[in-house]
């Protein structure tokens, strides 16, 4: 578990990443969570790059989650997150996303960060932005492209 100021992050197990499929209503986030969970059961060893996690405020009451999606053979990642809306611009995001990219980048083999964001999502941007991350110049297929080096 990482612990920030304000936040509880922590890797969900298969169990409740199974729940979190079960109860998903949207289609295509079902099938990103259930890649996920076939991630971390093909990929034990590498299971916090795969898994989703929970971030909490310190009384345990959801604000959002996060993901890595795998770690590449050249040290790369690509991070993805959200907070639920009620807690929108409260700095819960940025908190998070540096938390958890200041973990990555300690571990062996990580040498860089990616994320992409929406074009119109300006917060988004900026979140990353604050955490230290900068443009590439790549639009990838959700929009632009950011990179954190280690």
């Amino acid at each position: 578990m990482i612990k920030t100021e304000r936040l509880d992050i922590r890797v969900l197990s298969d169990g409740e990443m199974r729940e979190m499929i079960e109860k998903e209503t949207d289609p295509e986030m079902k099938k990103a969570y259930g890649e996920m969970l076939q991630g971390c059961i093909d990929h034990p060893e590498k299971r916090p790059w795969y898994a989703v996690w929970r971030i909490e405020d310190h009384e345990g009451c959801y604000l959002g989650d996060l993901c890595f999606k795998g770690l590449d053979e050249n040290g790369c990642t690509e991070i993805g997150y959200g907070i639920a809306p009620e807690y929108w611009c409260r700095g819960y995001a940025s908190e998070a996303v540096k938390a958890v990219t200041d973990w990555a980048l300690t571990q062996s083999g990580v040498k860089r960060i990616e994320a992409e964001t929406d074009s119109d999502n300006i917060a988004s941007q900026r979140v990353l932005e604050k955490c230290g991350f900068i443009p590439t110049g790549v639009i990838g297929e959700e929009g632009p492209r950011f990179a954190l080096n280690s």
